[in-house]
């Protein structure tokens, strides 16, 4: 089974802003590099912020669909910008300004949420939805049975995921569940499925809620599940177009 590279993604604030990527460098036993590398936690969530914290704890799309619109860029003195429809755009380093942060997602969060309150730095293991560190991998072909399924195409940044394979059937990433893959020089084993949330609902271009993605993965598979966690076995670069190969 052989499929290869066609997108990688990264999120260099966990539920806020997509950064397309054209190569990479994966490290073993550590996320894609600056991706969940910063968060915002929200006023209800507990002061202590050491280590890896579950994903009720921050701003997120499924909570606040506005943030789905989000895009960034960062940049090599670590700086990054993020840009909506609506918000325009920041620059900022946010350990330097974090309160630049703050004011500018507020807006665009919900009023009737916890507002934001703290920018938290992501542990070495990363800031993922799972304690690991973790790379997600998805499978484009599964991608296009559920737009067919929605009649709509759907975009990826819905999922937000960091690397789309394709070549594999659709759904075959589950089996792969407990295996290897070695995509370029890099390993990486398939560690779990990734249980979806409302995020997916979520229009990328307009941040509005647009697609029953929950309902219609339900209805018409048994599960609310797409794409998988995956760990880093051996590392190595990868880049569009690199190829695949499940061992």
């Amino acid at each position: 089974m052989t499929a290869r590279v066609t997108a990688l993604w990264r999120y260099p604030v966990k539920g806020i802003g997509a950064e397309p990527l054209e190569a990479v460098t994966l490290a073993p036993d550590r996320p894609l590099p600056g991706d969940r590398a910063w968060a915002v936690h929200h006023a209800a969530a507990p002061a202590d912020t050491g280590g890896w914290r579950p994903c009720r704890e921050f701003l997120r799309g499924a909570s606040g669909p506005q943030l789905m619109a989000v895009t960034a860029t960062t940049g090599a003195n670590g700086a990054i910008t993020l840009r909506h429809p609506s918000q325009g755009a920041l620059t900022v380093d946010p350990a330097l300004a974090p309160q630049a942060l703050l004011d500018w997602v507020a807006p665009i969060w919900p009023a009737e949420r916890p507002a934001p309150a703290r920018v938290v730095r992501a542990p070495d293991a990363g800031m993922s939805d799972v304690a690991f560190p973790s790379v997600s991998v998805l499978n484009a072909a599964s991608l296009r049975a559920l737009s067919e399924r929605l009649g709509r195409n759907l975009d990826p940044r819905r999922f937000r995921g960091n690397i789309w394979l394709d070549g594999l059937a659709p759904w075959d990433e589950f089996d792969l569940v407990g295996r290897e893959i070695a995509i370029g020089d890099a390993r990486l084993r398939i560690e779990a499925r990734i249980t979806r949330c409302r995020a997916t609902e979520a229009n990328p271009e307009t941040g509005e809620r647009d697609a029953a993605t929950l309902q219609t993965l339900k209805s018409g598979w048994g599960h609310q599940d797409f794409g998988v966690y995956a760990r880093v076995v051996t590392g190595g670069d990868i880049a569009l177009g690199t190829s695949a190969e499940v061992m």
